[in-house]
């Protein structure tokens, strides 16, 4: 198997659907000549043409009403927001719309369509390009995935594609070049909604996804060289969840530690959080605990204020060491 890049794996996952089915199609601000920002589109437009892989204006609420009339009509449209934080123009019509159509339809209706952005900080950003969104977005009607490797990016952008449900498909920048896995030739497919026990242990789980399990599975390896055995969870899908995943490594651990670069206060490890009181408060053996940004309006520019409110692995491995030792 090749290794390769996260970005170079959501890339293909695109160039292979858009071989597959001929509804499917690329719009989005510089998707097309550009290859996008981040050149996740690169090369794209050359092989498919103007007509599928389509430069929008600079316009965030018109990308998702395109993508979800087109989607309403029988094509499979992947609306690129160039950055999450830009994606609040669409917030009603991915809500209000997408979201609720095949409901409000009674199932006449069904929006396959795939929302890709962008998300999170640590490349000095500043407030408008390093937004963690994903928990505004948990809600009935909406399909949440972020991937933390190549091989996961690859597959389970696949399956949103060919999902009747909309997606949003959050991908965490800072590892587009950084975060590198082995990915096979063939064809293959991840499915949305399980997570993945990607380290076992026995002393504490850590719940992550997105760049924070990259970063907690490094964590876990320092503490490894401590005698602490941190198992780790990759959600891979925030909604719908996989509170079974969950709550099997809590048993087994009886502790928890929920790590996300959002803020704090609403961030979505509180959800996670809830599940484990309300469903294994006796098996906890320690007081959950949450690790995530402080609550202030965004991640700084600077670097040494970037590093302040980042998590990285060292404070993951901090957090852990503590409740290990609880």
């Amino acid at each position: 198997m090749a290794e390769i890049t996260l970005i170079e794996a959501i890339r293909q996952a695109m160039d292979e659907e858009l071989a597959r089915d001929p509804d499917v199609f690329i719009v989005g601000e510089d998707v097309g000549v550009r290859g996008g920002v981040f050149r996740a589109t690169q090369g794209l437009y050359d092989k498919y043409g103007s007509e599928r892989v389509i430069d929008s204006p600079l316009a965030e609420l018109s990308i998702a009403g395109v993508g979800i009339g087109a989607a309403l009509y029988g094509m499979k449209p992947i609306c690129e927001i160039q950055f999450a934080d830009f994606i609040a123009p669409a917030f009603n019509q991915i809500i209000n719309e997408a979201a609720k159509m095949c409901y409000r339809s009674n199932g006449e209706w069904t929006v396959p369509m795939v929302f890709r952005a962008p998300y999170g900080g640590g490349i000095s950003g500043g407030l408008y390009h390093s937004q963690s969104v994903e928990a505004f977005f948990t809600t009935p009607g909406l399909k949440i995935v972020i991937p933390s490797n190549p091989y996961d990016a690859k597959g389970l952008l696949k399956s949103a594609v060919r999902d009747p449900n909309p997606v949003l498909f959050f991908e965490p920048k800072k590892g587009y070049r950084l975060i590198k896995g082995e990915v096979p030739e063939g064809e293959y497919t991840v499915p949305i909604g399980p997570a993945a026990v990607t380290r076992p242990g026995s002393d504490l789980s850590i719940f992550a996804y997105g760049m924070m399990h990259y970063y907690a599975l490094q964590a876990a390896e320092e503490l490894a060289g401590e005698g602490i055995q941190a198992e780790v969870v990759d959600l891979r899908t925030l909604y719908p969840v996989d509170r079974a995943t969950i709550l099997e490594s809590v048993r087994r651990t009886g502790k928890a530690l929920i790590v996300h670069e959002d803020n704090l206060t609403g961030g979505y490890g509180a959800e996670i959080a809830a599940t484990i009181a309300e469903h294994a408060f006796t098996d906890l053996d320690a007081p959950v605990r949450r690790l995530a940004g402080p609550d202030v309006p965004g991640v700084p520019f600077s670097h040494p204020f970037q590093d302040w409110f980042m998590v990285n692995p060292q404070k993951i491995a901090s957090a852990a060491r503590d409740l290990a030792r609880y």
